[in-house]
């Protein structure tokens, strides 16, 4: 009895161990078929390169899970949800049973709000307020029902792997609150903690605001001027001067539906103050009335278009002049909120962005305090024009080779100047031979 195993059990063993790869590694770096295939025979051969052609389909960039990769490989022409496996089409029946449940409490919920939404507040007339009373209990009880209902919406489609396959390959409408459920999932365990810990460690938080929740994502890229590419910024990042000559593009992910108008501001906490020796703070860009919502969050801060934003302050590049330590480029997110007015019925529902308000750019600028980029105060901002912060990024620049060139460029004076550390005397005792001062 022949102790080798056969071809098709070979090729099997090895397919399997290709798709239990975790890493993936690109086709050029995977190694050629034997060269010593042209003196065997055909079928060990044809045995080599069938091999090869395994090893380079398995190892291309992975999508989703290793699981999910595997049944794709080995079932191409079916498509995913009809995939030939009992105990997949067995839990995908479950769940199907699981989410018509759930669509039939969504439907009765709707009939519930649509009911008390129509119902008439009547109250005792005189002063007592009965009515008013009447009137916020009922809005009370249409947000504890929307509520509700948002959290129907999700749980319905929480447990669909079709949903879960596409949010995995990026495919993910913004618009349905499963997706943004997902994604707010990911950032708050992924990208929230890191920059939180970057805002409070460098003390952001509280020299420029005394506190500060993010309840949407950032994300910053600076444009390359060699090149029409961008490159994205972590949080907390030194950047060279000549990057952030060019103001950078801004992505806002809100992750509860309905649009917001939003402020965008840059500030500078480090600026070397020399006459009171200390710092001070001045602004780098400050742009009202930017709508974002979640499925329009790309926000180009150097050239807003008509409707898309009112600019108070232009960029001013990112600099620090020599012989300084590196300087905090603090970017925060200001949402433009105001409370509903009291003789509006219908409420503020869970999931839907509060009621913005379109500021007076005008009024903005003409407010010395805050149309000056030495100086700027950015609480006095917040309190004078009821704003709420809910995102921040940060990013950090120094003294380079090229900064000379970007403050000459940019108008900046003061680019020949250079920091040095005053020299402090030692005490008395402290000096060398010091002993006729014992």
């Amino acid at each position: 009895m022949s102790l080798k195993r056969p071809i098709t059990q070979c090729l099997h063993l090895r397919r399997h161990r290709c798709l239990s790869t975790e890493a993936a590694t690109p086709t050029s770096e995977l190694p050629p078929p034997p060269a010593s295939t042209r003196q065997r025979n055909p079928l060990t051969v044809a045995t080599a390169n069938a091999e090869h052609q395994l090893l380079v389909q398995s190892r291309r960039t992975p999508i989703g899970s290793r699981r999910r990769r595997a049944a794709i490989n080995s079932t191409t022409q079916i498509p995913f949800p009809l995939l030939p496996y009992q105990c997949f089409q067995e839990a995908r029946s479950f769940l199907q049973e699981d989410r018509a449940q759930k669509l039939e409490e969504i439907r009765v919920q709707r009939e519930r709000i649509e009911r008390l939404r129509e119902k008439v507040v009547v109250g005792s007339a005189g002063n007592d307020g009965s009515e008013d009373k009447l009137r916020r209990e009922k809005e009370g009880k249409l947000r504890d029902m929307a509520r509700r209902l948002e959290e129907l919406k999700v749980n319905a489609d929480i447990n669909d792997p079709v949903i879960k396959k596409r949010f995995e390959d990026g495919q993910g409408d913004m618009s349905k609150p499963i997706y943004r459920h997902l994604a707010h999932l990911r950032w708050s365990s992924t990208t929230l903690p890191l920059l939180n810990q970057r805002l409070t460690q460098m003390n952001v938080i509280p020299d420029v605001l005394p506190s500060l929740t993010p309840t949407l994502s950032t994300e910053m890229a600076f444009p390359v001027s060699t090149s029409t590419r961008l490159k994205r910024v972590a949080h907390g990042d030194i950047l060279l001067s000549e990057l952030t000559e060019r103001a950078p593009t801004i992505w806002i992910q809100p992750f509860d539906r309905g649009e917001r108008l939003v402020t965008a501001v840059v500030v500078n906490p480090d600026v070397p103050d020399v006459g009171k020796d200390g710092f001070g703070h001045r602004c780098h860009y400050l742009a009202v009335n930017i709508p974002v919502s979640p499925t329009d969050t790309r926000v180009r801060l150097g050239d807003l278009e008509a409707g898309k934003g009112d600019v108070v302050m232009d960029w001013l590049p990112a600099y620090a002049q020599q012989g300084l330590p590196y300087q905090r480029m603090a970017v925060f997110v200001l949402e433009q909120s105001s409370p509903v007015a009291k003789g509006e019925p219908l409420p503020v529902l869970y999931g839907e962005a509060e009621r913005t308000r379109v500021l007076d750019v005008e009024q903005v600028r003409l407010n010395p305090r805050h149309s000056v980029r030495e100086g700027f105060n950015l609480r006095s901002l917040v309190d004078r024009w009821g704003l709420k912060a809910v995102g921040g990024d940060l990013f950090r620049t120094k003294w380079d080779e090229g900064t000379r060139g970007v403050m000459e460029s940019a108008g900046i004076v003061g680019g020949d100047v250079e920091f040095k550390r005053k020299r402090v005397e030692p005490l008395p005792y402290q000096r060398q031979r010091g002993s006729r001062y014992r």
